[in-house]
């Protein structure tokens, strides 16, 4: 893994734990993510660069890492920058409890090899 790589994977671990951080300073509640405008923005724009990151990863690395989808990080991020103002909250929650935790593991996992 080149240096580049590194620090993207280091920047993606970091926007991970951010949204962890938020999850926790709302109390992890999806009802008050659902009325918390601040709380959906904080936590979208983390989704946002995590999209960005992935698709700054080089090439090879993202070959090397096929477990990982890189593909659909990078798209969700399309799909929240052009559709944010009707996205699916329920489909936001889950993105943000289910897949981001596993994305920081798998990233911790990479960073061990």
């Amino acid at each position: 893994m080149n240096e580049r790589d590194t620090r993207i994977l280091e920047k993606i671990i970091g926007y991970c734990d951010r949204i962890a951080a938020n999850l926790q300073r709302f109390g992890n509640s999806y009802e008050t993510f659902c009325n918390d405008v601040v709380f959906q923005d904080a936590c979208c724009m983390c989704v946002l660069q995590i999209g960005e990151l992935a698709g700054a990863l080089s090439e090879e690395f993202r070959t090397a890492n096929k477990s990982v989808p890189w593909r659909i990080i990078k798209d969700t991020r399309n799909v929240y920058v052009h559709a944010y103002g009707t996205l699916d909250l329920e489909m936001v929650w889950a993105t943000l409890n289910e897949d981001i935790p596993a994305l920081k593991e798998m990233c911790l996992q990479i960073k061990q090899k």
